[in-house]
């Protein structure tokens, strides 16, 4: 049967032929090894791989969401590995989540609120860990965890988002097709980094070399394309792709999600339609398309996770490697009138985990509820290394192992998530249970919170008050509120925000330098957002209002954040 399925695989890149009979061999390679010892009993380590794509949406990796485009490699590892159906990010984008991902802990207790509030440099990661134990190691593309390293406008706008203007609007988002039927390479820096790794695993992988290894790989596809007509700010709204890869798209199967009327949405929902520009019309076949070059997008990111495995086959060493594929988070494609991540809808925090090795499951579809700070733990207990500290994760070994060595621990029945970024007017906290997803806004009394059904089925929002059982779990839970600076500041922010400047306002630059770098770091400025601010009557005067603050003038504030700039302005993407 496995056969059957593998030879149906269309080709991935150039040379149709070649490309099947590798996964071919790799078939042949795996089976042989599956009547092997397992992890704990072998002589050696094994080697560790990971691939971390940006914006996959998990559901694409099972049916039914497999059907929708041909991704042979992702259908390769779970043919022959582990598929966890219910996996998520801890946050719904790109910095917070992969800084759970590399420290085991969840967001609000690395405190890595936001694209540019993230890991310290001085963080332990497993990857660090496994250097200490012995491992080669190395880690190529896209990392995208730690602080300063992401975007500029994120310094403010995740911090001044709840005000009575628009800060910024995303691109509105678009579909674009390049080049033609044998154009391959389209994400070209993706492409790049993939040939890196490549060469580093024939540099450095040999059967015969006692010390393992263990390989990162970060992808940027499949998030779509920075609009650059929009200016170095920009966020990704673009869908590109060619029509090769359009090819592996079915297109029959494809969509137009139903929505809500625009009155009739939640109302973070809503403020989110609108900064992402969706608020306005789109024909279904506008939708459509978006939804088929996104399934493109990801088609082409497959063929990357191809290309490592066979290396790994070719050098001789897969059959002692465990690969890990997974994603920082999700894509809406426009499902609930939206694209992009930031919500905790099911095509946002939904995230692929597939985990091939030997001596592990195969074939194996897992219902646990896991998350990515369970990576932290898996990895090291994969490499025989003792995890300690105050993990957020649980490993995932003895779901993907029969051996006694693993000990079957209880696994959490929920899974938990949150969202302080741009984009969204509110802190936004995910629990979700095998039948349950309930969300709840900021300090859970400014905005109601949603109960949403089993995911796969249903979108229909409950009532809270309606389900005694749901209530009765939740405080089961026992969770209790994490001090968090920003949920002291959601309401009346903008008030308390100008109490704070006027108070700045007689202090030395040395105060000034002081409050602006120490906790909770409430606002980091940018020149950007000030010009954009401070330059705009309508904006001035929303703020001129709303802060009652008649003694201030705008000359003073630009005074005030011209002499901060100047020591605190950031340059760089």
């Amino acid at each position: 049967m496995l056969f059957r399925q593998v030879f149906s695989f269309t080709s991935i890149t150039s040379g149709g032929h070649e490309a099947v009979m590798n996964i071919i061999v790799l078939g042949f390679i795996f089976l042989s090894q599956q009547c092997g010892q397992s992890i704990c009993q072998k002589a050696s380590k094994p080697n560790i791989v990971m691939v971390m794509s940006d914006a996959f949406d998990g559901r694409l990796s099972f049916d039914p969401g497999s059907k929708l485009v041909q991704l042979p490699y992702t259908n390769y590892l779970r043919q022959l590995g582990s598929t966890f159906l219910n996996a998520y990010t801890n946050s719904p984008i790109c910095c917070p989540s992969r800084a759970a991902m590399w420290s085991g802990q969840f967001v609000h207790l690395t405190q890595s609120w936001n694209n540019y509030k993230c890991l310290d440099g001085n963080a332990t990661t497993w990857m660090d860990l496994l250097k200490e134990n012995g491992y080669r190691t190395k880690m190529i593309g896209k990392l995208d965890y730690t602080s300063g390293a992401h975007s500029v406008s994120n310094r403010v706008e995740a911090w001044t988002r709840d005000v009575q203007f628009l800060l910024r609007q995303e691109g509105r988002p678009v579909s674009e097709l390049v080049g033609n039927k044998s154009t391959v390479k389209i994400m070209s820096k993706d492409w790049e980094n993939t040939d890196k790794a490549t060469q580093w695993i024939h540099q450095t992988a040999a059967p015969t070399t006692p010390e393992p290894f263990a390989l990162y790989l970060g992808l940027n596809l499949p998030h779509p394309y920075k609009t650059e007509s929009l200016g170095p700010t920009a966020g990704g709204s673009t869908f590109r792709t060619s029509p090769y890869w359009l090819t592996k798209v079915n297109s029959d199967l494809i969509s137009v999600p139903k929505w809500l009327p625009l009155a009739a949405m939640h109302p973070v929902d809503y403020y989110s339609t609108f900064t992402k520009n969706c608020s306005g019309v789109f024909t279904d076949d506008e939708v459509k398309s978006i939804r088929a070059f996104y399934y493109a997008m990801c088609a082409e990111a497959d063929a990357m996770l191809g290309q490592v495995i066979s290396a790994l086959r070719e050098t001789g060493v897969l059959n002692n490697t465990v690969v890990i594929f997974t994603a920082d988070h999700g894509e809406l494609a426009m499902e609930h009138r939206q694209f992009y991540k930031m919500s905790m809808f099911e095509g946002s925090s939904h995230v692929p985990l597939l985990i091939m090795g030997p001596g592990l499951i195969s074939g194996q579809q897992v219902n646990q509820l896991v998350s990515l700070v369970d990576l932290y733990p898996t990895v090291l207990e994969i490499a025989g290394i003792s995890a300690v500290g105050n993990l957020s994760g649980q490993s995932l070994l003895p779901l993907l192992s029969t051996s006694t060595a693993f000990p079957n621990q209880q696994q959490r029945a929920w899974a938990f998530s949150e969202y302080h970024g741009c984009n969204v007017n509110a802190s936004t906290y995910m629990l979700r249970s095998d039948q349950w997803k309930y969300i709840t806004y900021a300090d859970g009394l400014s905005v109601s919170p949603q109960l949403f059904g089993e995911p796969k089925a249903s979108d229909t929002n409950f009532s809270l008050s309606s389900y005694v059982s749901v209530t009765t779990w939740l405080k089961s839970l026992n969770i209790k509120k994490e001090t968090n600076a920003r949920v002291l500041v959601r309401r009346g922010f903008i008030l308390k925000w100008h109490s704070r400047l006027a108070k700045m306002a007689g202090a030395t630059k040395a105060k000034t330098s002081e409050f602006l770098e120490s906790p909770p770091q409430i606002l980091h400025w940018t020149r950007m957002n000030f010009t954009m601010w401070f330059t705009n009557s309508q904006m001035c005067k929303h703020i001129w209002i709303s802060c009652c603050v008649a003694s201030w003038t705008i000359q003073k504030c630009l005074k005030l954040f011209t002499s901060t700039i100047k020591k605190h302005s950031v340059h760089g993407a």
